[in-house]
């Protein structure tokens, strides 16, 4: 899919098939594994309708009544996601400790094989489509989208391992053992996956309390600016960048002489084209101020209080 809102759209629908899937599953199975399932895809749709109206929100400039755009709107979805998915664990993770402390759970195991082949299948088929999308739209929704895919085919892969377990401990008379497999895949499932919405939403909150990116983004763009700065005499050059979903927003201050080749407002514009330029060549969507002043007081990192300042 070539646009951002039809892959959202496709994910979302799928979202929906699985998860009605898997609560009729559950009650046919009583199986708690499948039922996180289930309500993991059924939550994840109803913020996949969000998702979906915030990615055209996004493309939007600026407004009156948002001075800085829409991206940070990015950040809070995938911080919605990500604590939504890690609520969902928990709960499921609790359940399954109190269960297996009590006996465990007798589950049908041929509907739930059943199932899992289908989630196993459905869900790797999104994750892919996912991931061919982002040959043509560069979107962070997109990104949280295709591992959340991910992740669900993986734990869709493991509940289908453990249910055709259960059918050959069935078959061997192992049926003491049947009732605990449930709950500890439940377990497992959610240990080895919580780290993925842990980070999903340590990422996203870091960009809502303006973070400046990871390094791999945040080097080349000053190495950008240095060059774009190359042969010009300045004083001081500070950066200053936040990346609120898939905007980059960076502010240079550039402390130059009194007198000077640049102390023209021509002159001036010409280097923040430059700038511009190189940064863009390194990264887009972005966002650049660049400011020129012949104090450096103007350039001073500051908590926004009066400070006092020496003409």
């Amino acid at each position: 899919m070539k646009t951002e809102a039809r892959t959202l759209a496709f994910s979302a629908f799928m979202a929906l098939l699985i998860g009605c899937a898997g609560i009729t599953a559950t009650l046919a199975s009583n199986s708690q594994a499948i039922l996180l399932d289930g309500l993991f895809n059924l939550i994840y749709f109803s913020v996949a309708l969000v998702t979906i109206k915030v990615s055209k929100l996004a493309s939007r400039p600026d407004s009156e009544s948002y001075p800085f755009g829409y991206s940070y709107f990015e950040s809070l979805v995938n911080l919605c996601k990500g604590l939504l998915i890690l609520g969902v664990s928990i709960f499921a993770l609790v359940d399954a400790i109190a269960a297996l402390l009590t006996g465990g759970r007798e589950i049908v195991a041929g509907l739930a094989v059943i199932y899992a082949l289908f989630a196993t299948f459905a869900c790797s088929v999104t994750a892919w489509v996912m991931h061919r999308s982002q040959r043509y739209v560069h979107s962070p929704l997109i990104v949280a989208d295709k591992l959340n895919w991910v992740v669900n085919s993986v734990i869709s892969a493991a509940v289908l391992a453990a249910f055709c377990l259960v059918i050959v401990f069935e078959q061997l008379g192992l049926n003491t053992f049947v009732a605990y497999i449930d709950s500890i895949l439940v377990i497992a499932v959610v240990v080895l996956c919580l780290g993925v919405p842990v980070r999903m939403a340590s990422q996203a909150l870091k960009e809502l309390l303006n973070k400046t990116p990871e390094e791999a983004i945040a080097v080349p763009v000053r190495e950008a600016i240095k060059q774009a700065l190359a042969g010009t005499h300045t004083h001081e050059v500070r950066v200053r960048m936040v990346r609120p979903g898939r905007l980059l927003y960076v502010m240079v201050h550039v402390v130059l002489p009194d007198e000077g080749t640049t102390s023209s407002l021509k002159a001036q514009d010409a280097l923040r084209v430059r700038i511009d330029d190189e940064i863009r060549r390194c990264y887009s969507p972005v966002v650049c101020d660049v400011v020129f002043t012949a104090d450096t007081h103007w350039a001073a990192p500051s908590c926004g209080l009066l400070i006092n300042k020496t003409p």
